[in-house]
């Protein structure tokens, strides 16, 4: 049975219009076309997180091809000098580097910020904001920096260009990007601090964080946060901010969690604490349209993450993609992912501004992929699902006090990016001992498909809370009209235990994502343990390849391919020949296209960045890399007949191992 509730549109037939044409003339137009209301340019910079404002992730470089690529060798090595650290928590290194007016600028987890020769590697200036490399952070990372042009000063003046540098301990300083000195104008002597003025304060200082760059509108810079979302129920409060660019002064501040009851989203709140709640927060990447004057923010679960009986009802604003006007902060619509998460489903992956081809029209868009493995086509405008989106039942919740959705939203045309359940008769494993032992630990558990609520008895949850898509995002070709997605393709665990029949030393292990967790959440009578479900040898049970690079034709709504993402064996050898299917590996990290029909990605837990075919997913070339990268590539060109090169970040941490290495690729000379 299936009930449609009013954010889907008409059942449509799969179009018939959209043929690719992947030849170089075509994908320059597309190219050119896309670009509008960015500030992407024909020159081959790399001005935001996601190449432009917009977070397309293409560039219109088209040097490498797919002919040549399989000559791509390392041009140049620079290392940030924090491998090695001592930490409470292992930081990850997830920059994805800008690259604009003839300078590289990139950040650290530890706070520090540089400008590079392009060309050579070479360090240009450097600065340190000295975080606290000893806290405990939940997400000990760093994504990069943004930048802003003040065009009211003088050609040459100090801090005509700016660097914002975001910190784990929640601060953004300007800096000047000829000299790395910080612009004494903005905030205070430089620096604003957003713990500062929140509705919720943060309860202890790794609370609250920043991971991401901003978005840069209209002479401000958008801001969300990081927040420890799973400890408390009025955990810190997850306002996404504004502040003049030159000044730091707030423009304006809008929370997630309506706390006026003017609100229209303010009756899907319902509860004693539910107004009070936290979190919601906007931690991964926001998109910026500044011809609509419109910032799109990607937020994630209200606090805490896996017991909702003290904010009952939909939770609106939260788990969505929201579109804000960039001048007030104001909703101007919105569009729920996950409705009441019980799941740890933030919404993580960084909204995409592109122009798809729909109906015979052109169409723009915000593609949000999910750790749900849906890919939401949203129009622009009025955030209205472009291929239909109905409301299916799901299962309901075994827990005294809790009240899951009875409904969640699927996409009707778009196939599903992941699996989204893991029977019986589908578990895996290389052996029938080992294949017994995921038997055992499956069995006990509710099993009934997407969106199974946590249990005392344990549920199993697929996709987990890693995903499906991911903070890494998606990549869209404009020529093909191809959308790419990294996914990951593993089951989780996930069980609340009553606090009087809690092994507290057990509860005293926090592991990686990738092994036990037990979390407090205080304010409810449980306790949350979760963990992926492995074998003895520590591999999935789910069916390989457990990590996945999909591609969506959206010209049709089709998956276009879907190709294994990673090789286990390249790090542990005895892994290879245990099965005829490829293994893929768990994955973190984004993927970018460029004019040339080329895919690049990093992402998973062996050492290398891959160029795939973005028309036939075929891998054409990977490149061996001192360490895992967890982020995102970028490329750029410093001239029309310059080389074009290939950067990507190296240390991503826990299973992608230690380093501080930004490694740049290009065609031999």
């Amino acid at each position: 049975m299936r009930l449609v509730r009013h954010i889907g549109r008409s059942v449509r037939l799969l179009m018939v219009f959209g043929v690719a044409l992947p030849c170089t003339h075509t994908r320059l137009l597309f190219a050119q076309v896309n670009a509008k209301g960015s500030t992407a340019n024909p020159s081959g910079e790399w001005v935001a997180y996601g190449h432009d404002p917009l977070g397309s992730r293409f560039s219109p470089l088209a040097q490498i091809t797919k002919d040549n690529v399989a000559q791509l060798t390392v041009a140049w090595t620079y290392r940030t000098g924090e491998s090695g650290v001592a930490t409470q928590q292992t930081p990850k290194f997830e920059a994805t580097p800008l690259m604009v007016d003839g300078t590289l600028f990139l950040s650290t987890p530890f706070g520090q910020a540089m400008a590079l020769d392009p060309e050579t590697g070479a360090a240009r200036w450097t600065y340190d904001a000295h975080s606290d490399r000893q806290g405990d952070w939940g997400d000990f990372a760093n994504r990069g920096v943004s930048t802003w042009l003040d065009a009211s000063a003088a050609a040459g003046s100090a801090c005509r260009r700016r660097i914002f540098l975001s910190t784990v301990d929640a601060r953004i300083i300007a800096l000047d990007a000829k000299t790395g000195a910080p612009c004494r104008s903005f905030g205070k002597g430089g620096t604003i601090r957003l713990k500062d003025g929140l509705h919720n304060s943060p309860y202890y200082a790794e609370e609250y964080a920043l991971t991401s760059p901003p978005a840069v509108i209209h002479g401000m810079i958008v801001t969300g946060s990081a927040v420890a979302d799973n400890n408390r129920t009025n955990a810190a409060s997850g306002e996404v901010r504004a502040f003049d660019a030159k000044t730091g002064a707030l423009r304006w501040s809008w929370d997630p969690i309506p706390r006026d009851s003017t609100d229209k989203a303010w009756n899907s709140w319902r509860g004693a604490m539910a107004h009070s709640t936290g979190a919601a927060n906007a931690w991964s990447v926001i998109a910026a349209d500044s011809v609509r004057d419109l910032v799109f923010v990607p937020t994630g679960s209200p606090s805490p993450d896996y017991y909702g009986g003290e904010r009952t009802g939909d939770n609106l604003y939260a788990n969505s993609v929201v579109a804000l006007r960039a001048s007030t902060g104001k909703v101007v619509w919105h569009f729920q992912a996950v409705h009441h998460d019980l799941w740890d489903y933030d919404v993580a992956s960084p909204p995409s501004l592109v122009t798809i081809v729909h109906d015979g029209k052109r169409v723009d868009v915000v593609l949000q992929a999910t750790k749900t493995g849906q890919l939401f086509v949203l129009d622009r405008n009025t955030g209205v699902p472009v291929f239909p989106v109905e409301e299916r039942l799901v299962p309901s919740s075994s827990i005294f006090g809790e009240h899951a959705s009875p409904t969640q939203p699927f996409n009707m045309v778009i196939p599903a990016l992941s699996p989204q359940r893991l029977t019986l008769d589908e578990v895996w494993a290389p052996t029938p001992d080992a294949r017994e032992a995921c038997l055992a630990q499956i069995r006990p558990l509710r099993n009934e498909g997407p969106f199974t609520p946590p249990s005392l008895q344990g549920s199993l949850v697929m996709p987990s809370n890693i995903g499906g898509a991911h903070w890494g995002g998606l990549a869209f070709d404009p020529a093909s009209q191809i959308a790419v997605v990294p996914v990951n393709r593993i089951a989780a665990y996930v069980q609340l235990i009553h606090l009087d029949e809690l092994d507290t030393t057990q509860a005293r292990q926090n592991k990686s994502r990738l092994g036990d967790q037990y979390t407090r959440m205080h304010g409810t009578p449980y306790v949350m343990r979760r963990r992926m479900l492995t074998a003895p040898n520590g591999l999935p049970c789910a069916p390989p390849p457990w990590g996945s690079l999909v591609a969506i034709n959206l010209a049709t709504g089709a998956r276009a391919w879907d190709v294994p993402l990673g090789d286990p064996a390249a790090l542990k050898p005895e892994i290879g020949g245990i099965s005829k299917t490829p293994l893929g590996t768990p994955n973190l990290g984004g993927p970018i296209v460029t004019a040339g029909g080329i895919v690049f990605i990093g992402a998973t837990f062996d050492h290398v960045l891959r160029a795939f075919d973005v028309v036939t997913g075929k891998e054409l070339w990977k490149g061996p890399l001192p360490g895992g990268a967890r982020a995102t590539p970028m490329t750029y060109q410093l001239s029309p007949h310059g080389r074009q090169f290939v950067v990507i970040a190296v240390g991503g941490g826990d299973d992608w191992g230690k380093g501080d290495y930004v490694i740049a690729f290009a065609l031999p000379r």
